[in-house]
């Protein structure tokens, strides 16, 4: 009788467990690679685990700059779907690398029974976490398709233009290089369904020189009027009736409603305005109601007993001082009200920036990261601008080194900027008129010989600017 002798095992082979190929498809779920250098393939473990260790470290440098800054680039619709395309190939890379280091310990038997159901399971959690994050990128490229205007369409608007017509722009003026001036208008659009038009009567420019480091905030009352156009001629009702008015008479002005409106306050201040942010006041309303509210701290009270909510609600708002959480709709008329007690144009401007302030505080709120493919839906029906994607992160940078107490503010008002004339010359109307002397020294103070005022002989140095606001 023979005697058995010990068991050989082919060489280069080694005796596995009966769970052997499941812990290796962990491992290789845990990271890319790991699966095989547990199976003693090392080359394997290289071709799965370094090019997934490199778009790694890509990831992190980005995400060095802050969460932030990477969400803000992820508004670029381009940036966007690199990363939706990225995410996909890792997903599939992640299940070639479980499916080879499971196959490579068991063959066949690796799909099958327990072990099959097991590889099955990690793959669907695979699918599940890419596909998670995909659908948070989706968001973020559905939303900047749509905040995003084109510079340039070339489109003729009609003389009943829609929402998206507003903002057909004809080629704005762009900085010629990365270090030259860069003019933004800002504005609000308040319309509703009762209304047959649109109002913006929030109008502030923002003119940054990446050069000096210096910044200036200027502020358009909505009540200025009689002003000459760049067009030639002169515009006899107030400045936040003339987006509505360019839009319905086209043939006047051919360069479309935002953007005659752009380039005539452009043209007032002697300086081209070269990119614009509207933001729909109603879309605003949803926002907010999306981000669950907004907590404000009421300095004043306000009792607006004329507030009218243009929805058929009684007249009438009042907020007493103190902390009020404000819904959509509330928040909506604390940026609104200009006519309580003590209030004017200039007491509500204050009150918008407060509350952009408090949605900001509320929009970086972690708690928020469950809402973001809804709040970005918001945000793609209330915002739109034709600033380039692409320059978004260099605008933040740029943002991040200005110390909000030196932007120069300055709001056009009277005396030193525009003038109140009686309402019985004006046929009763409350309008300011401004004075195009003061803006244009203000021009060449602020602007120097980018200023279309520059004449080359004014020296402003040591001259203090009026009309400056001593706080931001």
């Amino acid at each position: 009788m023979l005697e058995s002798g010990p068991v050989i095992e082919p060489t280069g082979q080694r005796p596995w467990s009966r769970h052997a190929a499941t812990k290796a498809a962990l491992l290789s779920f845990a990271w890319p690679g790991i699966g095989q250098w547990y199976g003693g393939r090392s080359r394997a473990a290289l071709l799965f685990g370094v090019p997934i260790t490199v778009v790694a470290i890509g990831l992190v440098a980005r995400l060095a700059g802050g969460l932030q800054s990477f969400a803000i680039q992820m508004i670029d619709p381009g940036f966007a779907l690199r990363i939706i395309l990225l995410v996909g190939l890792l997903a599939a890379w992640r299940i070639a690398s479980l499916i080879d280091a499971s196959h490579a310990i068991d063959g066949r038997k690796a799909l099958r029974g327990r072990a099959g159901m097991g590889l099955a399971v990690l793959v669907i959690l695979v699918l599940a976490s890419h596909g998670l994050v995909a659908s948070y990128a989706w968001a973020f490229y559905a939303a900047g398709t749509k905040i995003f205007v084109p510079n340039g369409t070339g489109q003729v608007p009609s003389a009943s233009p829609g929402p998206t017509e507003l903002y057909l722009a004809t080629p704005f003026a762009t900085p010629e290089t990365a270090e030259s001036r860069i003019t933004i208008l800002l504005t609000g659009i308040d319309h509703n369904a009762e209304r047959t038009h649109s109002l913006t009567d929030t109008l502030l420019v923002l003119t940054v020189d990446p050069k000096t480091g210096k910044a200036a905030m200027l502020s358009f009352p909505r009540d200025i009027a009689e002003f000459p156009l760049y067009t030639g001629g002169q515009y006899n009702s107030k400045i936040n009736s003339l987006m509505t008015y360019a839009g319905r008479h086209p043939e006047e002005f051919p360069d479309g409603p935002l953007p005659t409106l752009a380039h005539e306050l452009g043209f007032l201040l002697g300086i081209p305005i070269h990119y614009y942010a509207a933001v729909d006041l109603g879309g605003f309303e949803e926002l907010i109601d999306v981000a669950g509210g907004v907590d404000v701290e009421v300095k004043r009270a306000i009792a607006d007993g004329r507030y009218d909510w243009l929805d058929g609600s009684p007249t009438g708002f009042f907020l007493s001082v103190g902390p009020h959480h404000l819904d959509g709709r509330l928040a909506l008329a604390f940026v609104r009200s200009r006519q309580g007690v003590g209030d004017n144009d200039f007491v509500r401007a204050d009150r918008q920036q407060q509350l952009l302030l408090a949605l900001r505080a509320k929009l970086l709120d972690p708690g928020m990261l469950p809402k973001l493919p809804e709040l970005l839906d918001a945000a793609s029906r209330t915002v739109r601008t034709n600033f380039p994607p692409e320059r978004i992160n260099e605008m933040l940078a740029l943002a991040e080194q200005f110390d909000a107490s030196g932007i120069q503010r300055f709001v056009l008002r009277p005396p030193t900027y525009s003038v109140h004339p009686p309402t019985d010359t004006t046929n009763g109307t409350y309008i300011l008129r401004l004075h195009l002397d003061a803006i244009a020294r203000l021009s060449v103070t602020l602007f120097g010989s980018d200023s279309a005022y520059w004449t080359g002989t004014f020296d402003p140095t040591g001259s203090p600017i009026p009309g400056a606001l001593s706080t931001p």
